[in-house]
């Protein structure tokens, strides 16, 4: 009987130090370099807003320490316009104005908007047409918007009145009450566009959310606060800080229905810096008053942003 010779044992590799660690390939290299292609996309854009935006607000600021008129020559006299439209009554009737019709026309456009959001949202028969027709007055020029609402006014409202027995006068002529019918058509404008964000907004909820709120016996108005407006805090945020920085740029909608009148009553900042500036040769002093009209804007921006950014923690 033969010893059969053992199997031979498997051949170990051995590994070299150096070996342990991968060399790092060309690509791992460049991973946190950014391509030089993204550069030269954005540099055209950066040209385009710092020729048209910039420098046009650096000159505007500039001007405002001037007394220039708009043409020929000019002095340089300090902040002398800025504290003059401190005492101006007409600078600040209008500040009084565009702050009231501001308030006013955000309080309306949201809370208008988030109804007609909820109601579009819901299970209804052409829901997306309705969706569209209620898009339309975002699409129109507001110019236009204003001739025909100021036809409105003039002609159809008070015949309309008159048939149902009460005063047929046209609110756009009385001082008191003009204000109301450029906030009602800025108002029926501007809804549109709050009602699509809305809308983006009711979208993200789960269905399950308000399956489980229904079982435990929540009611609609239960289920709206506790479960839809904290959830859509971040939409109405929004809605809310562009609406009133929009409204106070009021400008076409009162071109258009009142032209600032009766008199001066519904006359906003930014028809006063563009009748002052380009029509009245006082361009420096309504400079100065943009640039201060540009600066409560962003403050006031500001201190809604955080106050609603707040609101939305604390549900």
């Amino acid at each position: 009987m033969t010893a059969t010779a053992p199997p031979p044992a498997p051949a170990t590799k051995t590994r070299t130090r150096g070996s342990a660690a991968a060399a790092p390939s060309p690509r791992r290299n460049k991973e946190g370099r950014t391509p030089g292609a993204f550069y030269w996309m954005v540099v055209p854009a950066v040209v385009i807003f710092f020729g048209l935006h910039t420098i046009p607000v650096i000159t505007g600021m500039f001007f405002s320490l001037t007394n220039y008129a708009g043409y020929g020559t000019w002095n340089f006299v300090g902040l002398s316009n800025y504290f003059n439209l401190f005492r101006d009554d007409r600078v600040i009737a209008s500040y009084l104005f565009t702050f009231g019709f501001a308030v006013v026309s955000t309080i309306a456009v949201n809370v208008i908007s988030l109804a007609i959001a909820l109601g579009l949202n819901a299970r209804i028969k052409f829901r997306t047409a309705f969706r569209g027709i209620f898009f339309i007055p975002y699409v129109l020029a507001i110019l236009i918007i204003g001739y025909v609402f100021n036809y409105l006014f003039a002609n159809s409202f008070p015949a309309i009145l008159q048939a149902v027995g009460f005063d047929g006068a046209n609110i756009l002529a009385d001082p008191q009450w003009a204000w109301v019918g450029i906030v009602i058509t800025t108002v029926w404008q501007a809804c549109a566009f709050n009602v699509i964000l809305y809308l983006a907004g009711l979208q993200t909820i789960p269905g399950e959310l308000y399956e489980a709120a229904g079982i435990d016996g929540a009611s609609s108005w239960r289920q709206f606060r506790s479960i839809t407006f904290p959830l859509i805090g971040a939409y109405f945020t929004i809605n809310m800080v562009l609406s009133f920085k929009s409204f106070l740029q009021v400008f076409d909608q009162i071109v258009a229905l009142t032209a600032g009148g009766p008199g001066t009553s519904t006359e906003s900042i930014a028809l006063v810096i563009f009748r002052g500036g380009f029509q009245g040769g006082e361009y420096g002093y309504q400079m100065a008053n943009a640039v201060m009209y540009l600066a409560v804007i962003i403050v006031v921006s500001f201190i809604q942003l955080r106050f609603l950014q707040r609101r939305e923690a604390s549900f």
